[in-house]
C-alpha cells in the first residue's frame, strides 16, 4: 500500500525548512478541491498525489541536486503544475516560468501557487512558440515524444548560461515505459537514469528521468 501524505516527501527529503514543509502540506487539500471543480488530475491518482504526483515531480530535485541561485527553468506543457510547483516549492532561489495550451488547467496551477505563497513562479496561457526567453533548463512531464518535445524547447534553452550547476543546459524530463524508439529517434545524447534510484515505491518501477544536455556533459 502506497504512503500518500507528506511522509513519502519527508521520508526522501528530510532538511526541508518548515516554510517547504507548510507548502507541501497545503497541496493535498488545494489540488483535491480544485480537481473536484477541473479535471486536472487523473481521478484514478486523487488517492495518490503525493506519490504519483508530488514525489514523482520531485524526482527531477533528486537528478539536479543544489541549484545554483538565480537558475531558471521552464516547465513545458505544466497542466496542472507538474513538475513545476512541487520543484519551485523545492528550488525557492530559482525562477520558474510554467506554460500550458490549456487555459483552465494554467488557471488551477496559477491559483494553487498564489494560495501557497510561491513567489518564485510565473505562468503563460499558451505554447513554446509563444514563449520567448531562454532557460537554463526545460522540464516536463509525459507530454510528447522525445524527438517532437526537444523541437519545440530548443529554442528556449540558454546554451550561453554561466551558471554553475552539475549539469549543463538542456531538457530534463519524466517519462516511462519503453523508450528505445523514442530515443533513436533522437540525433543528440540522451541520459536515462531509473527513478528507482532514487525512489523505492513501486510506481516508479517503469518510471525514468531523461536528461538531453545542450552543451558536452561536464
Amino acid at each position: 500500500m502506497e504512503s500518500d501524505n507528506l511522509d513519502i516527501i519527508t521520508k526522501y527529503f528530510p532538511n526541508l525548512s518548515e516554510r517547504q514543509l507548510t507548502a507541501f502540506g497545503a497541496l493535498g487539500e488545494l489540488y483535491n478541491e480544485w480537481n473536484s471543480k477541473i479535471n486536472v488530475v487523473s481521478r484514478a491518482d486523487t488517492g495518490n498525489l503525493y506519490c504519483r504526483h508530488v514525489l514523482h515531480s520531485l524526482a527531477l530535485a533528486a537528478f539536479f541536486g543544489e541549484l545554483a541561485e538565480g537558475t531558471t527553468l521552464l516547465d513545458l506543457g505544466t497542466g496542472g503544475g507538474f513538475p513545476g510547483i512541487p520543484l519551485a516549492i523545492f528550488y525557492p532561489e530559482c525562477r520558474f516560468h510554467l506554460i500550458d495550451r490549456i487555459g483552465k488547467k494554467i488557471r488551477v496551477a496559477s491559483e494553487i501557487a498564489a494560495a501557497i505563497g510561491l513567489d518564485n513562479v510565473t505562468f503563460q496561457h499558451g505554447d513554446s512558440g509563444e514563449c520567448h526567453e531562454r532557460f537554463d533548463y526545460v522540464v516536463s512531464r509525459a507530454v510528447m515524444p522525445l524527438d517532437g518535445l526537444l523541437k519545440a524547447c530548443s529554442r528556449n534553452i540558454d546554451t550561453a548560461s554561466a551558471r554553475r550547476n552539475r549539469y549543463a543546459p538542456g531538457l530534463a524530463c519524466l517519462k516511462g515505459g519503453d523508450l528505445a524508439d523514442e530515443i533513436k529517434a533522437v540525433k543528440r545524447t540522451v541520459v536515462e537514469i531509473p527513478i528507482n534510484e532514487y525512489f523505492a515505491e513501486p510506481f516508479f518501477e517503469t518510471k525514468e528521468v531523461v536528461y538531453v544536455p545542450f552543451q558536452k556533459i561536464k
